[in-house]
């Protein structure tokens, strides 16, 4: 796999291995959450509670501490306040702010951090792959989920597939 932009060095794992990693996981937390119905984590959550089977958890320290929600669910304010160990950790925060993220993952035995797209920091791959974690950066887990389960049309990206049978929504 080439790199997109030239100043990139890191190459995250293809689509089959991507396609493994959801396939292999239950649970994911959102790091950097959001209740706003315009940020992107707060679109994604939408995707994930309606059309997954997966246990969504929400990260957001300042809503934690007003005891606020983000669609209907408790939002916690850190990884390890969490009830379980998630199988992925979604982060939607800064560049610069992942490294501390993928350590806080890692002290809770997270095994897969999943950068959404524009976040990209090699520092932080780098350290998740010597801690053993999967990494994927740059990506989005609605698109990648919808994209591998045929949902991508519902979204309204023109996949190139005509066909008159309904897609399975399975995991």
């Amino acid at each position: 796999m080439s790199t997109a932009l030239p100043n990139r060095t890191w190459t995250g794992p293809s689509a089959p291995e991507r396609l493994s990693l959801l396939r292999q996981s239950q649970s994911i937390a959102i790091v950097g959450a959001s209740d706003k119905p315009s940020r992107a984590s707060n679109f994604v959550a939408t995707y994930l509670l309606s059309s997954t089977t997966f246990n969504v958890y929400f990260i957001n320290p300042v809503l934690a501490e007003k005891g606020g929600k983000i669609l209907g669910h408790k939002v916690y304010p850190s990884l390890d306040a969490l009830p379980i160990v998630p199988d992925i950790v979604d982060v939607f925060r800064k560049p610069e702010d992942t490294p501390g993220v993928v350590e806080e993952a890692h002290n809770i035995g997270a095994k897969i951090v999943w950068l959404q797209l524009g976040i990209w920091n090699e520092e932080a791959a780098h350290l998740a792959e010597s801690y053993g974690m999967d990494v994927v950066m740059d990506r989005c887990v609605k698109i990648e989920h919808a994209r591998f389960h045929g949902g991508l049309n519902l979204a309204g990206f023109n996949t190139g597939v005509i066909s008159s049978r309904r897609q399975e929504l399975d995991r």
